[in-house]
């Protein structure tokens, strides 16, 4: 195989000269070529997103969703993740693998009882799991007793990325839905 050079070789060059005896070069033209005008770069999948959140946004809400404004909905994402996160999950994205029930349970056993289930689900590298901690519809003045405090404890475990209410059939008010970390093996800090 020949290797190129950049120069055309002797003979063809001799062939073109010969071809192109007889003929009449064009006259040269003082007008301008201009240069190929390219269209700026259209972000059109950016476009179709930003347009389905607006449709979704002014669509009319679930009853899952309403239940955002009242405050009382447990919702936790841990800083730096994507908003998509917590949006999924409340979605159901993820398929609940496992469920812990504290109905009844005093606060240091729910806690106790919550510790021991993480660590069991981390170990076991469950992505997505319910902790049921009840309304509190039979507790002192029928307030959730343990409600915030399983929010409490779920935020300062490094591997709870996230968590929310559970749909009304899964618990509701009653339960929340965890997203782990995926394949994360963390030591037990209670």
């Amino acid at each position: 195989m020949k290797k190129r050079t950049g120069k055309p070789p002797v003979r063809d060059i001799e062939l073109f000269q010969e071809a192109m005896v007889g003929v009449t070069p064009l006259a040269a033209h003082d007008r301008v070529v201009p240069a190929r005008v390219r269209p700026a770069p259209v972000p059109h999948q950016r476009m179709r997103d930003e347009q389905e959140v607006l449709r979704e946004s002014l669509g009319p809400r679930s009853a899952w969703e309403a239940g955002l404004e009242t405050g009382e909905e447990l919702l936790y994402l841990r800083p730096g993740l994507a908003t998509q996160t917590l949006r999924e999950l409340r979605r159901g994205h993820w398929v609940i693998q496992e469920v812990l029930d504290l109905h009844g349970l005093t606060v240091i056993q729910a806690r106790s009882l919550l510790v021991e289930f993480l660590n069991e689900c981390v170990r076991r590298r469950l992505r997505c799991v319910r902790v049921v901690h009840g309304k509190g519809l039979r507790s002192k003045n029928r307030e959730p007793v343990l409600k915030n405090k399983v929010a409490q404890w779920l935020m300062r475990r490094d591997e709870v990325l996230a968590f929310c209410e559970a749909p009304r059939t899964e618990g509701g008010a009653g339960a929340v839905v965890v997203l782990l970390k995926a394949g994360s093996r963390i030591e037990d800090r209670g």
